[in-house]
């Protein structure tokens, strides 16, 4: 299950990425809220985790403008005020629910599930297909035409970030802050990741999916009617 985390407290932050990361959901994650727009309306994610006090844009105002964009990925509000107006706030703004800070994780997670079976009335996604491709979610497998294919983690996080966008491009600037939340190590990193990266997932095979595309980033294409 893939969750976006918008919160501003690196505190709180790294304790729900520790329990949920253990629990084997795959996390993005951004300290404001325009970074947390731009990766929202970026990518594809199962339930979007949103405090409602942000440097940058409030989560309210987040909510406001993804809604209005059509974007109907649910979300949890958080907030550290038990007020009624908070309360009102976000959810009327178009978010499915909210949860008082300090909270127990498993409540969290408990809220995370309800909130999509509500909007999906399909449970989770445990799988993501393109073409031939399957790439398990619980067990961070991943498989072609039915062969296994070893990915790094960093490769299997490329390749997920790029089969949830499927058939359109992800930027590079994407695909590097999916990478390396706080800073890019190295500008050739990504390349080098890439070009294995590639190895693993094309050559063995007639047709290549993984595509670049000149001066924006990468794309990756179905190989069924190869």
């Amino acid at each position: 299950m893939s969750i976006l985390l918008v919160e501003d407290s690196q505190q709180v932050a790294e304790t729900i990425f520790d329990y949920f990361e253990e629990e084997h959901y795959e996390l993005d994650y951004a300290a404001n809220g325009i970074m947390g727009l731009q990766l929202a309306c970026a990518n594809r994610y199962d339930c979007i985790i949103l405090d409602i006090m942000l440097p940058g844009l409030d989560g309210i105002e987040i909510c406001k403008r993804l809604r209005a964009q059509g974007n109907n990925t649910p979300i949890i509000m958080l907030t550290a005020r038990d007020t009624q107006q908070d309360m009102l706030g976000g959810l009327n703004c178009g978010a499915d629910d909210y949860i008082i800070k300090p909270f127990d994780l498993m409540l969290l997670e408990a809220r995370i599930k309800a909130v999509i079976r509500r909007t999906q009335g399909l449970g989770f996604k445990t799988q993501l297909n393109v073409g031939s491709l399957m790439i398990d979610l619980n067990t961070r497998t991943v498989s072609r035409a039915g062969q296994s294919i070893k990915l790094n983690p960093s490769g299997y996080k490329i390749l997920l970030a790029l089969a949830k966008q499927s058939p359109n491009p992800v930027t590079r600037e994407a695909i590097e802050h999916a990478l390396w939340p706080d800073d890019v190590p190295d500008q050739d990193l990504l390349r080098r990741h890439i070009y294995q990266l590639r190895k693993a997932l094309d050559k063995p095979f007639e047709q290549d999916m993984l595509i670049t595309v000149p001066k924006f980033g990468y794309k990756l294409i179905t190989d069924e009617n190869a």
